[in-house]
């Protein structure tokens, strides 16, 4: 079984040998594949904003997506001090600035309580054939997820088809309930 550590390097790494048309391309194929969930009578959509130094997939095609289906999108501003999440609702008056961690987050606005969120839409590094998954390792994920409601939908995102070998999952960690790549559809 590979460590955490190393399975996060393994993941950067591939992730660094996709090329700008690859990220792009790949990024609307899981757009475009999300459009076959049971997920779209839902209200309130979480969804996090591209790193784009990490070379995360680029979610604003699915921010399109949601716009179009008129739903209520929810972006998160992370205190690094807590591992916390503060959610706010995005409108036409959000402004998003670029934290230390260069992560695009909105500076204020209306604040929504986990507990409101339907469907959320993980960034990972790595996961398995169970839904296990592996984020950057500060855990903010983990604990934002346990405070939503048990039936809120968490869909993980990724360029890549599952580990082979089932991940190492703590007590805290979180699991998925679907991942949606550029060529497929998992369900856990």
């Amino acid at each position: 079984m590979m460590s955490k550590s190393v399975l996060r390097k393994k993941y950067k790494a591939m992730r660094n040998e996709l090329t700008i048309q690859q990220l792009d391309d790949f990024s609307i194929a899981i757009a475009n594949n999300l459009l076959k969930l049971p997920i779209w009578e839902k209200r309130y959509y979480h969804l996090f904003l591209t790193i784009a130094e990490q070379k995360e997939i680029d979610t604003e095609f699915i921010l399109n997506i949601l716009a179009g289906k008129d739903k209520d999108i929810i972006l998160s501003k992370s205190d690094f001090e807590d591992s916390s999440m503060t959610h706010f609702l995005l409108t036409d008056t959000t402004k998003i600035r670029k934290n230390a961690y260069n992560i695009p987050e909105p500076v204020d606005g209306i604040e929504v309580p986990s507990t409101k969120i339907d469907v959320v839409f993980v960034p990972l590094l790595a996961y398995d054939s169970n839904g296990n998954r592996i984020g950057y390792g500060k855990g903010f994920y983990d604990r934002f997820l346990a405070e939503c409601k048990e039936n809120v939908i968490k869909i993980g995102l990724s360029f890549f088809p599952p580990e082979e070998t089932l991940l190492t999952v703590d007590s805290t960690d979180i699991g998925l309930d679907f991942c949606v790549t550029p060529e497929q559809v998992f369900e856990f």
